[in-house]
């Protein structure tokens, strides 16, 4: 068996540098889109999905039309709902919460937010789906949602792996209930 190759794609950066953006929808800038594009080169994927959100959809857009294919929309794979705090500036936010929700989200949700579990529970459902070679155009923390369901990473250790924009997570997918998964690469 050789399993299945999910690359997960981080969108490149936004209008909202510098704020909290999980349910926020933000403006990819041209850069952000480009380095996408780029990062995408040379991969081989049957199917490319976006969370929905304009900062996936456009360079999923992109990059499947490069390779003849149609991107589709999968709200599975959005960033986590911040809550009262999606959107604002981090400075604006409380620093001893943001600090406990960052070092134990499990135990810290954000005010009105989307517990971590939830969000696992919902890539988890995502990458179930998951047929044949695909590319998704996502979030940092589906990216680290992803791992925690195929690798069984969990915090701390998943805020050690460096997802800055238009980073790229390449992992092998075994058949089976659950999914396990093999990291078989990272560009940064």
């Amino acid at each position: 068996m050789t399993g299945i190759v999910l690359h997960l794609l981080r969108h490149g950066v936004t209008d909202a540098e510098g704020r909290l953006i999980g349910r926020t929808d933000a403006t990819p800038l041209p850069e952000g889109v480009k380095a996408c594009a780029i990062r995408a080169t040379g991969l081989q994927f049957e199917a490319v999905f976006s969370s929905g959100l304009e900062r996936t959809r456009v360079p999923a857009e992109k990059i499947a039309a490069s390779h003849g294919l149609v991107a589709h929309a999968d709200a599975r794979w959005r960033e986590l709902d911040f809550g009262s705090w999606d959107g604002q500036a981090l400075d604006a936010i409380d620093s001893q919460a943001l600090a406990a929700f960052q070092s134990e989200p499990a135990n810290h949700t954000p005010p009105q937010g989307e517990a971590w579990a939830a969000l696992v529970a919902r890539v988890g459902e995502a990458i179930a789906a998951i047929e044949r070679p695909t590319l998704i155009v996502t979030h940092g923390g589906a990216m680290r949602a992803a791992l925690a369901n195929l690798c069984a990473i969990d915090f701390p250790q998943l805020w050690n792996i460096a997802l800055p924009h238009a980073a790229l997570l390449s992992v092998r997918i075994w058949p089976g209930t659950p999914r396990v998964g093999q990291i078989i690469g990272l560009v940064t």
